[in-house]
C-alpha cells in the first residue's frame, strides 16, 4: 500500500513563536480524513505548509512519496486544493477558467478539453459550460471551485471549509459531491462543523496548541467520552417526574411525545432499570440505546486536556 501523505516532525516558527510543533501524520487510501482544531490551532499552516505555499521550519512532507520540499513542482502535481474562498475568476466562462487551471497545472495540451469535460461531468456543472463563473450561485461556483481541485486527478485533495457559506439545500449537494470524490481520492477535509466532519470523514486529526492531540478512526473519536445518556422510544411515556425516580437519573428530555433523552450519572445499568420500570409501569419501551458523547463535548474534552 503506497503512501499518500506523510508528514514527519513537521514545525514551523513565525518570529520567535511556534505555530506548529511536531505534527506526524500518515493517510495510505482513499477516503475523507478531518482536520479539526479551534481558531489559530495550527491547521492553516499545516495546510500551506503540505500544499507547498509555505516552507516549514523543521520536519518534512511527502506526497505520493515526493518529498515537498525537495521537489515542490512533482509534489504539487500530485495535489488539488481548494481555499475557503474558492479560487475563481468571475469574467470568464467555467470551460474558460478549467482550462486554464489545468494549463496552470502543466496537463499535456492534448488531454486539457478532455479533463476539462470529466471534471465538469463529475461535478454537476457540465450545463453550465458557457455560463460566466459570475452568473453562478454560490453553490455552483463552489463546485467549479471543487472542479478545478481535481481536474489533474491528484492522488490529494485538499479542501478548506468546502461548504462555507452554502445553503442547506447546497450543503446537502456539496457533502455528497466531496463524499464521491473521497471514493477515488484522498480528501484532508478542514472544517469547523463537527457534524459535518461526523458525516463525511473516516477519520479524525484533531491540532490544538500546533500539535495534534487526537489522531484515528471516526469511531474512536465518538467513543472517546463515555455516554453519558440514553435514547428512550416509549408508547405510553410517563412524565419526566416518574423517569426521575428511576436511581441513576439526573436530567430528562422530551426530544418528542415518544423519543426521551436520560442522562445519568455514569451508572451503566440505568438501562436495566429502565427497562424493568418499563415492564411494571406499562410505559411499553419500544427502543433504547446508550448516547454516544456528544461531538462538541469531545472537541471540548481534548482541547483542554491538551492545555493541561
Amino acid at each position: 500500500m503506497s503512501t499518500i501523505l506523510k508528514i514527519e516532525g513537521l514545525s514551523h516558527r513565525y518570529s520567535s513563536a511556534w505555530a506548529i510543533r511536531d505534527i506526524n501524520l500518515e493517510i495510505n487510501q482513499a477516503g475523507v480524513v478531518g482536520l479539526l482544531g479551534s481558531n489559530g490551532a495550527g491547521k492553516s499552516t499545516t495546510m500551506n505548509i503540505l500544499c507547498g505555499v509555505l516552507n516549514q521550519t523543521e520536519g518534512q512532507v511527502t506526497v505520493n512519496g515526493i518529498n515537498m520540499r525537495e521537489n515542490p513542482e512533482e509534489a504539487k502535481k500530485n495535489i488539488g486544493f481548494l481555499p475557503q474562498n474558492p479560487p475563481v475568476y468571475t469574467d470568464l466562462t467555467v470551460d474558460e477558467y478549467l482550462a486554464y487551471c489545468a494549463q496552470l497545472r502543466r496537463m499535456e495540451k492534448g488531454k486539457i478539453k478532455q479533463a476539462v469535460e470529466e471534471a465538469k461531468e463529475r461535478c454537476g456543472i457540465a450545463h453550465f459550460s458557457t455560463r460566466l463563473i459570475g452568473n453562478l450561485s454560490g453553490g455552483y461556483r463552489q463546485r467549479v471551485g471543487i472542479a478545478q481541485a481535481i481536474i489533474h486527478k491528484p492522488k490529494l485533495v485538499v479542501m478548506d471549509e468546502p461548504t462555507n457559506g452554502l445553503d442547506p439545500n447546497q450543503l446537502i449537494e456539496a457533502r455528497k459531491l466531496i463524499r464521491e470524490i473521497g471514493q477515488d481520492h484522498t480528501v484532508l477535509l478542514s472544517s469547523h462543523i463537527l457534524s459535518e466532519v461526523h458525516l463525511l470523514c473516516r477519520e479524525i486529526v484533531m491540532i490544538e496548541g500546533g500539535r495534534v492531540i487526537f489522531s484515528d478512526s471516526m469511531d474512536a473519536f465518538n467513543n472517546y467520552v463515555q455516554p453519558h445518556s440514553v435514547l428512550a422510544r416509549m408508547e405510553n411515556p410517563p412524565s419526566a417526574t416518574e423517569l426521575m425516580k428511576i436511581p441513576g437519573a439526573t436530567k430528562v428530555e422530551f426530544l418528542s411525545d415518544r423519543q426521551i433523552r436520560i442522562y445519568f450519572d455514569g451508572d451503566q445499568d440505568i438501562t436495566e432499570r429502565i427497562i424493568s420500570a418499563s415492564v411494571q409501569q406499562g410505559w411499553r419501551l419500544r427502543e433504547i440505546n446508550l448516547d454516544k458523547g456528544l461531538l462538541d463535548d469531545i472537541f471540548k474534552q481534548l482541547s483542554i486536556q491538551s492545555l493541561q
